[in-house]
């Protein structure tokens, strides 16, 4: 992470050690704090003339949007880091880009959407190392998609990869988490997910691994309860650390073993009297309605069925006296305009990409 020579120090220094900050709190599983940091350090990195350090800021921003289900922003700092890669500004973190589009593009189409990229970041041993080194937590990712995509061999790869590395830096507890975490999901081992979580020093991670546990019992005979308690644990987790999607996915599989846990976060905080009279709930299928995505898409997003989007839709409706997903979304735009700017996008280029879903 250079500062070039010609850039003043103050400013160089600023802007590098704010992406350090903001690293920090993703690997501790600040999620919103993680991206209010990054998003003050593209605007010290742009002011500074440091660009090199951008690509470091747009992957936790497009990883922090996903978190807290806000798929617009996480699909426009993947496009970010796109352009980053082809002027060349990701030579160092190019395992971190790939990783953070691909969680994107995986939020937004589904594994079957990132398979070419799955596949690159596990066989390719300079940006596995770099990737798996920078962002631990991407190793039971990898190994998730993997076998999501039905590819058993890849998932075991980047296990052994994910073992391999950690043999080799011994006392680097976040590796040797990340490692049991791997090969607990790979193995559905859930003594081994277990003590994934309790090693994580990243509070998502460890949130991650005890879903993933959790998963496990509920597979099993007799391990309904454990399987409660864990997803119970992982929802206040993910609650804690701000991610959204998360914590929608996971009341979902509470649902889905007869418990209701009332747990549904609004993706961002938004100021607004009229979107005060919103539920949580609803103001959540308003945000994702608002940027274009179906009923189908949204009820994905939300782990909801699509008649439970159209009631919320129609309450929607009725509270901000709209008739049409258009009127929605223009209005969305007005009711939320003080903080629709993206960092590093321009306002005025936010709320076009806003309206014209």
């Amino acid at each position: 992470m250079g500062v070039p020579a010609d850039v003043p120090d103050g400013d160089g220094v600023s802007a590098a050690l704010m992406v350090c900050r903001a690293e920090l709190a993703l690997a501790s599983g600040d999620v919103g704090g993680a991206v209010a940091k990054a998003g003050v350090g593209v605007g010290l990195a742009e002011q500074a003339g440091v660009h090199v350090l951008l690509p470091n800021l747009h992957v936790i921003l497009a990883v922090g949007a996903v978190r807290q289900s806000d798929m617009t922003a996480g699909l426009e700092y993947a496009r970010l880091l796109g352009d980053d890669a082809l002027i060349g500004r990701t030579v160092y973190v190019r395992g971190q880009c790939a990783w953070a589009t691909a969680q994107a593009f995986e939020a937004d189409n589904g594994a079957a959407s990132i398979s070419h990229l799955v596949e690159r970041l596990i066989i390719d041993d300079r940006l596995n190392r770099e990737l798996l080194v920078a962002q631990p937590s991407a190793a039971a990712w990898l190994v998730r998609v993997a076998r999501g995509m039905g590819e058993e061999g890849l998932a075991l790869k980047c296990v052994e990869r994910a073992d391999m590395l950690a043999r080799g830096s011994w006392g680097f507890r976040t590796l040797h988490a990340a490692a049991l975490h791997a090969e607990g999901l790979f193995e559905n081992n859930p003594d081994k997910l277990r003590a994934a979580s309790d090693l994580h020093l990243d509070r998502w991670a460890a949130a991650s691994a005890s879903e993933d546990q959790a998963k496990v019992w509920s597979a099993q005979r007799m391990g309904r309860d454990r399987a409660v308690e864990q997803l119970k644990n992982a929802a206040a987790a993910y609650e804690e650390v701000g991610a959204a999607r998360d914590l929608a996915r996971v009341a979902s599989k509470l649902r889905d073993l007869g418990v209701r846990s009332g747990r549904v976060m609004r993706p961002m905080r938004r100021n607004g009297h009229t979107i005060g009279f919103l539920t949580d709930t609803e103001f959540a299928v308003a945000n994702l309605v608002s940027q274009g995505l179906t009923n189908v898409q949204v009820g994905r997003q939300l782990y909801i069925s699509t008649h439970t989007v159209a009631f919320h839709l129609k309450k929607i409706f009725r509270k901000l006296e709209v008739s049409s997903r258009v009127e929605l979304a223009c209005a969305w735009v007005n009711l939320t305009s003080d903080q629709l700017a993206l960092p590093g996008i321009s306002k005025q280029r936010t709320m076009a990409l806003t309206a014209s879903t």
